[in-house]
């Protein structure tokens, strides 16, 4: 699964490895100054992020809800509740087909382990109007996964939008991007028959496929991982980047006919395209 940026000559580029992918940046019309001093708060604010919503950084605050006991509640920082109400009204926009709380089937599809994955037990409640989460029973395993990437790049895309920075392409890894400012960024959406190539503009993009991750797409409701019928990967761009990642990830779980449906239900979406056997096809709106 990949969106590709095309390189610019006058862009300034940064590189910086944080949520188990790499994340880059590239400036327009800033000098060399300006645009390392910006490169080095926008990969602090990303490293802090990183500390509280990763289930892997022993302590964060995801780590900590996953361990909680059954009546306990853990107080959370305005980035962490803001990102976990993000990830529960993307489960309802996607009629539950986007769940983070299914770390440990993730994880038992990415291990290869034989057997049945693990049930889908316990109960999480997301207080809305206090920064809270409450453990009413166990077993629930929140793995934010890529609407964690994306909210970082929205964060960080606030941060420059405040200082004004004239035009930036922000990306984690190969599966997320936040354009912002006035300029238009060229991007390659390459798969296995070609590739495609659009204009980003105070728009995101987020892939989502198996080419990278392996079996990291789960159906909340259980049975096969991939069916036949489904794309090989998925582009989704919307204007933020956790609303790309949210229906990228749940569009490779629906057939294409299913995902032109969606289109018409989920004005967020701005454009979609998919992988097939006939090569990558824009899917319209019905």
């Amino acid at each position: 699964m990949t969106g590709t940026p095309v390189p610019l000559a006058d862009a300034r580029f940064f590189a910086h490895e944080a949520m188990k992918t790499t994340f880059t940046l590239r400036f327009q019309g800033l000098d060399d100054a300006s645009a390392k001093g910006m490169a080095r708060e926008c990969f602090e604010l990303i490293d802090r992020i990183e500390s509280r919503l990763s289930r892997f950084v022993e302590g964060s605050e995801i780590w900590q809800i996953n361990h909680l006991s059954a009546g306990e509640t853990l107080y959370l920082s305005d980035a962490c509740h803001r990102c976990l109400i993000a990830a529960l009204e993307a489960w309802s926009a996607t009629g539950g087909l986007f769940d983070v709380t299914l770390g440990s089937r993730i994880e038992h599809a990415k291990s290869g382990a034989e057997g049945d994955a693990p049930a889908i037990i316990g109960k999480l409640v997301v207080h809305p109007d206090v920064p809270a989460v409450t453990c009413e029973e166990p077993g629930r395993v929140i793995d934010l996964g890529g609407i964690g990437k994306g909210f970082a790049l929205d964060e960080t895309a606030a941060l420059l939008t405040e200082w004004e920075v004239p035009g930036a392409l922000l990306c984690a890894g190969a599966s997320s991007m936040r354009a912002i400012g006035g300029e238009e960024w060229p991007v390659d959406l390459t798969g296995d028959h070609g590739s495609v190539r659009i204009g980003l503009c105070k728009a995101s993009l987020s892939a989502s496929g198996t080419g990278i991750q392996g079996q990291h797409i789960i159906h909340p409701g259980g049975g096969d991982f991939m069916p036949e019928r489904t794309s090989a990967r998925v582009w989704v761009t919307a204007e933020t980047a956790a609303l790309a990642e949210v229906w990228s990830t749940a569009m490779m779980l629906v057939s294409p006919d299913e995902m032109r449906s969606w289109l018409g239900e989920a004005p967020e979406i701005r454009r979609m395209f998919a992988e097939g056997p006939e090569g990558i096809v824009e899917i319209m709106r019905a």
